[in-house]
């Protein structure tokens, strides 16, 4: 019996498309004004002028808000990696981008550390396997470790190395210079790639 196709699948109206753009830029603006621990989907939907339910509908949880914020940084940041100078973009040895990557992520995720912990549902697991650099680094260490038979598995254990928990574990927003600390984890990481890549 031939499946039923049920088409593809339905594109957010435009209102509720509107009403998206407009939360996020109104979350962004109460984060760089009170700070991300201020935000509640009830002090949003009241400065956004809309209603509680549209919040949830469109978030789902506080910490939806969040992760729709970081996503937008996150678009920014995968495009540096997809068409930026090399090493980080394209051009460079497959090793020496894995390098240049993990200090750039780390940076990245330092910068939005307040984000990163405001968007982590502790009702849910951390989405590790869901890491937007997942593709990218398992792509690196396919070109640089040809003769690795479980690319899959290494890439999930890399990652575990350098992405968002570990650093949320290992640094506080209130340092005022996070850099030594972006050092010494860059520093690992390069060892790591480096002898995992050797």
């Amino acid at each position: 019996m031939e499946p039923i196709s049920l088409g593809p699948p339905r594109e957010e109206r435009a209102d509720a498309a509107r009403n998206r753009a407009h939360l996020l830029q109104v979350a962004r603006l109460m984060v760089d004004e009170l700070g991300a621990d201020k935000v509640t989907m009830d002090g949003l939907a009241a400065r956004a002028e809309l209603g509680k339910g549209t919040v949830f509908r469109r978030f789902g949880t506080r910490a939806g808000i969040f992760l729709g914020l970081l996503n937008e940084e996150e678009t920014q940041f995968q495009q540096r990696i997809l068409s930026g100078p090399p090493p980080l973009g394209p051009g460079a040895p497959a090793a020496q981008r894995l390098v240049a990557f993990g200090r750039a992520r780390l940076e990245f995720l330092v910068q939005h550390s307040a984000l990163c912990r405001a968007a982590i549902d502790p009702g849910q697991p951390v989405p590790m396997g869901h890491s937007p650099s997942r593709f990218h680094v398992q792509t690196m260490l396919r070109e640089a470790c040809p003769d690795v038979a479980d690319i899959t598995t290494l890439t999930l254990q890399l990652l575990a190395a350098l992405e968002g928990p570990i650093l949320l574990y290992v640094y506080s927003p209130d340092k005022t210079d996070p850099r030594p600390l972006v050092d010494s984890l860059a520093e690992g990481w390069r060892v790591l790639v480096e002898r995992v890549c050797g």
